[in-house]
């Protein structure tokens, strides 16, 4: 396993992070326990959550997750042993969540984080992420900016991070990242944080594959010059780069199958995109998953690559890929395509 530093931190992750948005849907606890027992026996430190999974969300199976984690064994036995991470939601559509209307509130933020911690069977999480941004942006799949002529107010920024210097005053968490947050909104965290001596934000969690490259586009320089890294999510789109959708096939219980509107990696310029990759893996020798997720794993601003299974057999490629090398002759391979087919899944 590879290991680098989260942002600024002393605080050391593997390449590799377990992810875990399909326990509780598609994952019972027990095949959970298996994927936390395997990863961390095969070198995997790094274990990401959120309160809202699994996904797709909804109240029946709210905050399993992180219940099934802090029914792990090695929760207490071996806490020193890993570095957990969740995520509070963004203003979310339905009010099971501390009544709907969610932010970034103090009163919001204090209440998230000791439930979370109350379900994860810990004192302390090592990275609280606010799992999407409070204020309207563009993510979730939309590229462009809409300038809002009037919209909700939101959390200012400053408030915010006065009120995770206060978590991290308590214990009860070590460092702050982000998720699915831009350019404009990951600056003026690190701005506000480094002018009013505040916490600062050791990460970003975005989508980054080889169907969605727009992390590229304003992201990367902000992780490469501000230490930030890219804790990269749905590098395989959604199970679309491991190949076996290709042809029309829904394999049973798979996610495209089960949820047909996650169409976001499925359209006909993804599945064009999809079946050239899978041409070069074969050429070169790899399966499309593992040649997917090493270029993921070998992008310099990336910090960890965050994987993720619903079968044992899965699990196990993707932690191998740490091993995977690309050849510059496969490289150049992929950005040919990537030129004829730039970010089909935005």
């Amino acid at each position: 396993m590879e290991f680098r530093k989260l942002g600024k931190t002393d605080i050391d992750v593997s390449v590799i992070c377990l992810g875990t948005m399909t326990w509780g849907e598609q994952n019972t606890i027990e095949e959970a326990h298996e994927q936390l027992d395997y990863s961390l026996d095969n070198g995997v430190n790094f274990i990401d959550t959120a309160e809202m999974y699994p996904v797709p969300p909804n109240k029946e199976t709210y905050s399993l997750t992180e219940q099934y984690i802090g029914k792990w064994d090695k929760m207490k036995s071996q806490r020193d042993k890993f570095v957990l991470a969740t995520k509070i939601v963004g203003p979310f559509w339905d009010d099971y969540i501390r009544g709907g209307k969610n932010t970034f509130n103090k009163d919001h933020l204090l209440k998230a984080i000791d439930s979370s911690l109350d379900r994860l069977g810990t004192d302390y999480v090592d990275l609280y992420q606010l799992h999407w941004p409070e204020r309207k942006t563009n993510y979730f799949g939309q590229l462009g900016y809409t300038v809002q002529n009037s919209e909700e107010p939101w959390t200012p920024i400053q408030e915010v991070l006065e009120t995770l210097n206060e978590i991290k005053k308590s214990g009860k968490v070590r460092e702050f990242g982000l998720s699915n947050e831009t350019p404009w909104g990951t600056m003026e965290f690190l701005r506000i944080s480094g002018e009013k001596e505040l916490p600062r934000m050791a990460s970003v969690q975005n989508p980054y594959n080889l169907l969605n490259r727009s992390y590229e586009v304003g992201m990367a320089e902000v992780s490469h010059r501000e230490q930030c890294g890219l804790l990269a999510y749905s590098p395989m789109a959604f199970g679309a780069l491991s190949g076996k959708y290709l042809g029309g096939k829904k394999p049973a219980g798979c996610r495209l199958t089960i949820w047909e509107y996650f169409d976001r990696y499925n359209n006909p310029q993804a599945i064009a995109a999809t079946e050239s990759y899978a041409q070069i893996a074969k050429k070169h020798g790899l399966s499309l998953a593992q040649m997917s997720l090493a270029y993921v794993n070998t992008r310099p601003f990336v910090t960890s690559n965050i994987i993720g299974a619903t079968k044992m057999e899965q699990l196990k490629e993707n932690i191998e890929s740490i091993s995977v090398k690309l050849s510059d002759e496969l490289l150049q391979e992929i950005e040919a395509v990537h030129v004829k087919h730039p970010n089909p899944s935005p």
